[in-house]
């Protein structure tokens, strides 16, 4: 048995110390588990909060961004993915909150919350400002090295941190490193060594290529919690994070936050011909093999795609992974505008805004584009095609199946037979991540009984007679 103070340094270990201050200004129009959430972050300092789509984190964001500028008297930066930049300037508005939009790196005359994407990160100067809030956060891990670096770096010397996001961490509980490395908490390798071995029992975080042969397949690394390792670590998440699915998580109530289930079916696409060389179909195993079939599938696709969205005549929102895909796609739906990574930024916001607002009837574009941080409750109907990322279907669908929509959403998901394997993994994912969310929660409440209390920084006087 541990022994009792033992135990206690153990716990002391894994709790991330509040920096942050009481809430200096706390609005009316935020509902009970939003006002308990920020006034956590704010106290915390440099924190997370991981809510569901549709609960409110922008309200949230922009109430602890508030706090921070008139705390501090300085300014705070908001960064976004493409296009939300705008949405959140609106919704600024909306709860009387002034919140500005820059693109250029410089911060206009008096404003006080500055908010721009995330590409355009490298033309401000961490020095003007004493706060950050990373929106839609579980985008750092899609960047590339240099931009996530980037990110990371401006947010290294600002005091007070906040990162809001509905997946943490969806295909790998790992990725939760990305977090708390942005927070300035532990870094990813510290987090992995501390509560992570992989097969070979190394530090080494680097995939390799399996096989002697073509085809190769690239293999990550497989990484899994040490013994004794899965409580601690769940506890250390809790102790600068705050996680839920609905309000109850929080012991508060659902009335406002009921959400109906969307209807899912998939449909299966058969291929006009086999692959060449072979006498029959056969099931696309390695990533390789699923590729091609998508390619060799692709106008099979894209027209079972089409006449799911034409015979409909409704707004749709239509998610592909290849340009070739998109480019099919508009041609053969009515009413339809595509979103690629070749337009420019100022297309692609417009489009994406043209079709927030009801004035597009049908969006085509792929998750890493428009996947993150979008309203789109104004349509009600999805088609998907899959991918092995769960985050990326999971907040292709969260665009339109959130609080706050009126209708029953129907998400029509258009796969092969070879992506068996990859709707069979997306269901795996989809039980990981709710458990990781099971976890935070269950560990939240535990995760109280561990603090030491408030630190304040006056020392109390004793009268010398005692």
């Amino acid at each position: 048995m541990t022994p009792p103070k033992y135990r206690e340094f153990l716990d002391q270990r894994l709790h991330c110390e509040a920096d942050g201050f009481e809430p200096v200004w706390m609005p009316d129009f935020l509902f009970g588990f939003q006002r308990h959430l920020v006034e956590w972050a704010i106290w915390q300092g440099r924190g997370a909060i991981f809510a569901d789509c549709g609960l409110g984190k922008t309200p949230m964001q922009l109430v602890w961004a508030e706090n921070v500028v008139r705390r501090m008297n300085r300014p705070v930066l908001i960064a976004t993915p493409l296009a939300v930049g705008q949405q959140l300037r609106r919704e600024g508005e909306k709860f009387g909150v002034e919140c500005t939009l820059s693109r250029d790196g410089k911060i206009p005359s008096g404003a006080k919350i500055v908010t721009t994407n995330y590409e355009r990160i490298h033309l401000f100067d961490p020095a003007d400002f004493c706060g950050m809030v990373c929106d839609e956060s579980s985008i750092l891990k899609n960047f590339d090295g240099v931009r996530k670096a980037e990110v990371t770096e401006f947010l290294r010397t600002l005091p007070y941190r906040l990162l809001c996001t509905a997946t943490a961490a969806p295909n790998d509980y790992t990725e939760l490193g990305t977090s708390s490395e942005a927070l300035g908490l532990m870094g990813h390798l510290d987090m992995l060594n501390r509560f992570f071995r992989n097969q070979q029992n190394t530090t080494d975080t680097r995939g390799r290529w399996k096989g002697h042969s073509a085809p190769r397949i690239w293999e990550g690394k497989q990484w899994r919690f040490k013994g004794h390792a899965e409580g601690p670590f769940w506890k250390w998440v809790s102790s600068w994070a705050r996680a839920l699915r609905q309000p109850s998580d929080l012991g508060f109530d659902n009335a406002d936050f009921d959400l109906e289930p969307y209807v899912e079916e998939i449909h299966t696409v058969r291929a006009r011909s086999i692959p060449e060389g072979y006498l029959f179909e056969f099931p696309a195993v390695s990533l390789q093999e699923q590729r091609a079939e998508r390619r060799r599938t692709l106008a099979e696709r894209c027209e079972k795609a089409a006449s799911l969205v034409n015979s409909t005549g409704e707004q749709a929102l239509v998610w592909c992974h290849l340009n070739d895909e998109s480019t099919l796609l508009e041609k053969l739906i009515d009413e339809s505008k595509e979103v690629t990574g070749s337009h420019s930024d100022e297309i692609k916001e417009e489009r994406l805004a043209a079709f927030a607002n009801g004035d597009l009837r049908v969006l085509v574009t792929k998750p890493r584009i428009g996947a993150w941080g979008l309203n789109l409750q104004g349509c009600a109907h999805v088609v998907f095609f899959p991918s092995h990322s769960y985050e990326q279907f999971y907040q292709a669908v969260r665009r339109c199946w959130r609080y706050g929509q009126t209708r029953r959403v129907k998400v029509d998901i258009v796969a092969t037979e070879g992506d068996l394997a990859v709707t069979k993994n997306l269901q795996r994912k989809a039980v990981a991540a709710d458990r990781m969310f099971s976890s935070i929660v269950g560990y939240m409440d535990q995760s109280t009984k561990i603090e030491t209390g408030r630190k304040f920084k006056t020392k109390s006087e004793v009268p010398q007679w005692l």
